[in-house]
């Protein structure tokens, strides 16, 4: 990148409003997620999205690095994350048994059953801060965008 500021595509005010709205509003929302959460089932946002997660693979079982790409989170983080859930019961960490060097997180009974009770929770926190608010179009647009987004994002990654 350079550093010339006469060569950076600066953003118009549709485009700023755009990004201003974004950045503020899933900020925003990601904490009342997590507010209404803990004030309801003691979990947080973050804890809730790990049990989700493992809780979508057939045998409730997925690698620690996959389950990193899919929070888009870091190794060091989700380690230490998952270790809090483990050592209250959510969450079991086993050596992959088709390659020992990896590790493997299980959701718990205990993580299941609190799952359960607390996806209503988070659903409805979705549906009244979010998906109401949008017609059936702009979900799908809103939807679409940022699939275009994270696709391009990953193949970055690449």
């Amino acid at each position: 990148m350079s550093g010339d500021l006469s060569e950076v595509r600066w953003l118009s005010e549709p485009e700023m409003h755009a990004w201003r709205s974004y950045v503020v509003a899933t900020l925003r929302l990601r904490q009342r997620l997590h507010r209404e959460l803990v004030e309801a089932h003691k979990i947080s946002l973050t804890d809730y999205e790990v049990l989700v997660c493992v809780s979508l693979k057939p045998e409730e079982k997925m690698r620690m690095s996959e389950l990193a790409t899919m929070l888009g989170s870091t190794k060091s983080r989700l380690s230490h994350q998952v270790g809090r859930m483990e050592s209250t019961g959510l969450v079991v960490r086993i050596a992959d048994p088709e390659d020992k060097r990896a590790i493997v997180v299980e959701l718990t009974e205990e993580g299941r059953n609190l799952l359960n009770l607390a996806a209503p929770t988070h659903v409805t926190g979705v549906r009244a801060h979010l998906i109401d608010r949008l017609s059936t179009q702009e979900q799908e647009v809103l939807g679409d965008s940022f699939e275009r987004v994270l696709i391009k994002l990953e193949e970055s990654e690449s």
